[in-house]
């Protein structure tokens, strides 16, 4: 395969081209949807699912386990789709592919607030899934192949940084529902998840393709697939990333996921009303989601001083104290909030170094297929962690649970030493 022109080098914000800048909002605005799609659910899961099965306590086992049967298909839903718009973003092209996985994710995270069953959620947030999962490896190549290369880590914050804005919004979204004096049903909120369709116009008409990848689709005599991921010199690389993700991945969506339910149960037994218990757990979410921005821009500064590798096992290794920290005796509400959970919040930050990172590993026409793999097979080992989660939390205690994944935490730290340095070379 033969070499493809290196992207323009810019060492300012001056000296970017249209080209960059119109990828650079696609991603990021890609970002930041995802964020607000992602969450939207994690936000209001438990109140929703009770008036779906007409239980009358978010605390009845069948609503814990009917929502960990939804957020497992999200999960599933999240790696497939990484796996099929990968795949599709390396075959048909960065923007076309990015346009489908926008589209399909806000249409169908609208379809969520027309759900009358626990399993027609569960169906609708699979699809949405589809293109959230596909979103990041698609707009992560768009950016590793148009922007300078020097500018990566702070490219990976400000992207994790879109990310959580949008979860911000999606907070914002559920805590103003909670403020109206009759607050509508948490279902509708899914209904902002449609905004983002939007977006896609602009990307069809506005945002080329990378040469980068026009030159390589261009020069192959054989397009690569999916199985050359296994072969040669990028074994070792798809093995040990695709174990680091998986590990890493599960400790946060359990965390993200089940911590805001720990969080109500605390309130549980006060004298707070349901709207009033959801206005605060939506705060303490915001706060924790605010502090992680902070972690994102760490985290880039770490890669830029350590580079990629050591600054994601010195991220985990922080999220993992913070967690052990956090649950290891019992604690109040307001002490979880408002400073052990976003302490372990701002570790969070080591998700958007994976961003940038990941992609350069693998040749151009395989960019988008190994980053999608390795990152989604990770969001398939965290759909099969909660749904065991939801089967023992019924029995069990939330924060013992939550002690025990941090231990996953340390777990990806300690296979990151395994993982490759960064971009072991410019490859097509």
């Amino acid at each position: 395969m033969s070499s493809t022109p290196a992207p323009r080098e810019a060492t300012r914000l001056g000296e970017l081209t249209s080209r960059q800048w119109k990828s650079g909002i696609a991603a990021w605005l890609g970002w930041l949807f995802d964020g607000l799609e992602l969450h939207l659910y994690t936000l209001v899961a438990a109140p929703l699912v009770m008036q779906l099965l007409h239980a009358t306590s978010s605390a009845d086992p069948a609503v814990k386990e009917k929502s960990a049967y939804i957020q497992a298909a999200f999960l599933f839903g999240w790696a497939a789709g990484g796996a099929f718009f990968g795949r599709l973003g390396d075959r048909l092209g960065r923007s076309h592919a990015l346009s489908l996985t926008v589209l399909t994710y806000a249409l169908c995270t609208g379809l969520c607030a027309a759900a009358q069953t626990w399993w027609q959620l569960m169906i609708f947030r699979f699809l949405a899934a589809l293109g959230i999962g596909g979103e990041w490896a698609v707009g992560a190549a768009l950016l590793v192949e148009t922007w300078p290369r020097a500018w990566r880590p702070w490219l990976a914050a400000m992207l994790q940084g879109g990310v959580n804005l949008g979860i911000l919004l999606a907070a914002t979204v559920v805590g103003l529902l909670a403020l109206l004096p009759h607050p509508p049903s948490e279902r509708y909120v899914f209904l902002v998840g449609v905004l983002p369709a939007l977006l896609v116009f602009w990307i069809r008409r506005q945002v080329p393709e990378p040469e980068t990848w026009q030159h390589a689709e261009a020069a192959a005599a054989a397009k690569p697939r999916i199985r050359d991921l296994f072969r040669g010199q990028i074994v070792p690389t798809t093995i040990h990333t695709t174990a680091v993700c998986a590990l890493g991945l599960s400790v946060w969506w359990l965390f993200a996921f089940w911590n805001p339910q720990h969080l109500r149960k605390l309130l549980a037994a006060s004298s707070l009303t349901p709207a009033e218990i959801t206005q605060r757990v939506s705060a303490a979410f915001f706060f924790m989601i605010a502090v992680s921005i902070v972690g994102c821009f760490f985290a880039g500064w770490l890669a830029r001083r350590l580079g990629n590798r050591r600054a994601i096992f010195l991220m985990f290794l922080g999220l993992f104290g913070g967690m052990a920290a956090a649950f290891a005796v019992p604690r109040g509400f307001n002490e979880l909030a408002w400073f052990w959970i976003p302490l372990a919040g701002f570790f969070s930050g080591v998700y958007g170094l994976f961003t940038m990172y990941l992609p350069p590993l693998f040749p151009t026409l395989l960019r988008t297929t190994g980053a999608g793999f390795c990152y989604n097979i990770g969001r398939v080992a965290a759909a099969v962690a909660s749904l065991v989660f939801g089967w023992l939390a019924p029995v069990g205690d939330y924060r013992l649970a939550l002690l025990v994944t941090s231990l996953l935490a340390l777990g990806a730290a300690v296979w990151t030493l395994w993982l490759p340095e960064d971009e072991p070379s410019t490859r097509t």
